[in-house]
C-alpha cells in the first residue's frame, strides 16, 4: 500500500493575543470563525481546511516557514495589500507579490487563482467525479 496525501487539513500558527489575531484575520481575509476555545481560535479556509491560532506567551518568528492563502483575483489581492499597508502598517516583503508577516510574526504569502489552477474552485467531490488525480 502506498500513501496518497489528498491535501492539507489545517495550518496552525501562534499569537500572543487571540482577540487581536481574530480581529486581524476576520478583517483582512474575511475568514469565517468556526470555533473558539480558551486561548485558541479556528477559521474555515476552504471547503475542507482550517486555520488554527494558538495562544503563546512568547512569540518566536521564524525566517522561512510560511503558508499561502489563495484569493480569487488581482483585485482581491490588491485589497489585501491595501489593508496590510494602510490600516495595519505592515510591510510587504520585497520580491514577492504579497508576502508579509502578520502582527504576530507569522509569515503569510497571498496568491490569486491566476497563480494557481482553476481546479481550486471546484469542490473536492466534483474533482473526484471528473476523474482528476493530483
Amino acid at each position: 500500500m502506498s500513501v496518497h496525501v489528498y491535501g492539507v487539513n489545517h495550518i496552525a500558527i501562534e499569537a500572543d493575543d487571540i482577540a487581536k489575531a481574530v480581529a486581524f484575520y476576520e478583517d483582512v481575509f474575511n475568514l469565517e470563525k468556526m470555533n473558539e476555545g480558551e486561548g485558541d481560535a479556528f477559521f474555515k479556509i476552504g471547503d475542507h481546511q482550517f486555520l488554527a491560532i494558538f495562544k503563546v506567551e512568547k512569540l518566536q518568528p521564524d525566517h522561512a516557514k510560511h503558508f499561502g492563502l489563495m484569493v480569487r483575483d488581482e483585485k482581491q489581492l490588491a485589497e489585501v495589500r491595501e489593508k496590510l499597508i494602510n490600516k495595519y502598517h505592515l510591510k510587504l516583503m520585497e520580491g514577492f507579490r504579497c508576502d508579509f508577516r502578520d502582527p504576530f510574526g507569522n509569515r503569510i504569502q497571498v496568491v490569486d487563482l491566476h497563480d494557481e489552477s482553476l481546479i481550486w474552485l471546484l469542490p473536492y467531490r466534483e474533482v473526484q467525479k471528473a476523474g482528476i488525480k493530483f
